[in-house]
């Protein structure tokens, strides 16, 4: 047992190391609009958005299949989650996930992604606010599917690859990703660190252009700050280097009353837009084999005003 120990300890060092290094080479450097099919940064659940984003340790539901394929070890039942999200100009993001274990040591996932820009009117200098019956339309699909299984009882790992559609009128671009992650939980308090490599893979080519993925490399860790039959709060932490950007730093805070009622508050640092979050959800058990949870996000986004996410979870 101890080597496993040593073994855990050297991987989670070895992913600081990394984290330091791969953020300190490439520190000030910022790329904005660089990359492509940006849907893929889109956070889908709400309950992640109301702590922040700061999700990557926790990953214990559906959404892992987002956010780290290695915390789909944490489900021991079927899973599926529904979210929708609310954008400004009429434009809505949905995302559907399904997580069951499976008969070989592990869990297995898929996710479906589609961001729809409606009827865009056509604008022209005559027509400022769009030519009669004249619209176009913009589309992002992706598929997902993901693995994870643990590799100790404390270290877990995943993998997800990503199959990209990105559609403009009758012109579209496709392509595949990939995402990697670790998550180690050292047995104290719960407490788990994280690495994720998401969104790597080949160049993706429109009509006659190329554009690279929007790689990210995310570190984190999660703690249970407080954990008695009707009261638990964790507390979680999150960096993120995207290829395309600055570093950025995400936190919240979850408290669960009950298994019941869930209040969450998050902030995000160094971003673009917005900086706090908030949401909650309710959950509903009807004995062991079956529970619905109903979960919602709010996001300040600055001057394009504000954010709404809802989901949907059931577990059988």
């Amino acid at each position: 047992m101890r080597w496993r120990r040593v073994s855990e300890s050297m991987a989670a060092a070895a992913g600081l190391w990394l984290l330091v290094g791969y953020g300190g080479a490439a520190s000030g450097q910022d790329k904005v609009g660089t990359t492509g099919a940006q849907f893929l940064e889109i956070s889908v659940s709400p309950r992640a958005d109301a702590l922040g984003g700061a999700f990557t340790a926790i990953a214990d539901d559906a959404s892992a299949v987002y956010y780290n394929p290695a915390g789909l070890v944490q489900l021991d039942k079927r899973e599926v989650m529904f979210a929708l999200i609310d954008y400004p100009a009429d434009i809505t993001y949905s995302f559907v996930a399904l997580a069951w274990p499976a008969g070989f040591g592990g869990v297995l996932g898929v996710g479906f992604y589609g961001l729809d820009a409606g009827d865009i009117p056509v604008t022209t200098y005559e027509h400022q606010y769009g030519v009669p019956g004249w619209t176009f339309g913009a589309r992002d699909l992706a598929v997902s599917l993901s693995y994870g299984r643990y590799l100790t009882d404390r270290f877990s790992v995943g993998a997800t690859v990503k199959f990209i559609d990105e559609l403009f009128e009758s012109e579209r671009a496709t392509g595949v990703a990939a995402d990697v992650g670790t998550q180690y939980n050292t047995g104290f308090r719960n407490f788990k660190i994280t690495m994720l490599l998401s969104n790597f893979g080949p160049d993706m080519t429109f009509i006659s252009d190329a554009y690279p993925l929007p790689i990210n490399f995310k570190f984190g860790g999660a703690i249970d700050v407080l954990d008695s039959p009707r009261h638990h709060a964790v507390f979680s932490l999150e960096g993120a280097h995207p290829a395309d950007n600055r570093e950025k730093y995400n936190t919240g805070v979850e408290y669960v009353f009950s298994n019941f009622a869930s209040f969450r508050v998050g902030e995000r640092l160094e971003h673009d837009l917005g900086g706090l979050t908030l949401g909650g959800g309710l959950r509903f058990a009807r004995g062991e084999k079956f529970a619905a949870r109903l979960d919602y996000g709010y996001q300040n986004f600055d001057a394009l005003s504000e954010i709404h996410r809802f989901s949907l979870t059931i577990d059988f």
